[in-house]
């Protein structure tokens, strides 16, 4: 039997340290908990994440400039040398329910973003939604976007499932 799968993709923005991560781990575990397939993707803007390490092997075939599969029973890992759009990585992952985007902000899709402590105006204008928690004052936030409770994990997927582009 052939699955359908949603295709739905929404984005997340927020500064540093304003939970982010937090929140796309929570959605991912609960949307995958209802049992969809749920795709991450995350904007490393400075090129600081590190995936392989020196001395082993998919490493020192990355160095020669080659794009690199390694291939595990249970994963598969690209080392691909040169970025890649937001329609291939929906095609490389091919079958899903939910991509789930950090980052890349200005990325045509849904998006919510999340503020703790302080709010930057800057984000609005990329903004379909502001997840917040009590720190911030909910008059702070322009009418003409929604408010989500950051601490209401229903609230929020109940947004996306409404909200989300079909990819």
């Amino acid at each position: 039997m052939n699955k359908q799968y949603k295709k739905f993709a929404i984005a997340f923005s927020g500064p540093s340290n304003s939970g982010k991560t937090t929140l796309i781990i929570k959605i991912s575990e609960a949307l995958q908990a209802k049992g969809h397939k749920v795709c991450i993707v995350k904007h490393d803007p400075g090129d600081k994440a590190n995936f392989d390490f020196p001395k082993k092997d998919s490493f020192k075939f990355s160095q020669t400039g080659a794009n690199v599969a390694v291939v595990s029973p249970k994963r598969t890992t690209y080392f691909k040398n040169e970025t890649s759009s937001i329609d291939e990585i929906i095609e490389t992952f091919k079958e899903f329910d939910y991509l789930l985007v950090e980052g890349l902000k200005t990325l045509p899709l849904p998006r919510i973003t999340i503020f703790r402590e302080k709010v930057d105006e800057s984000y609005f204008k990329y903004s379909d939604a502001i997840a917040i928690d009590h720190t911030i004052n909910q008059k702070d936030i322009p009418s003409t976007l929604d408010k989500l409770n950051l601490n209401n994990l229903n609230e929020i997927i109940n947004w996306i499932e409404n909200k989300a582009k079909r990819v």
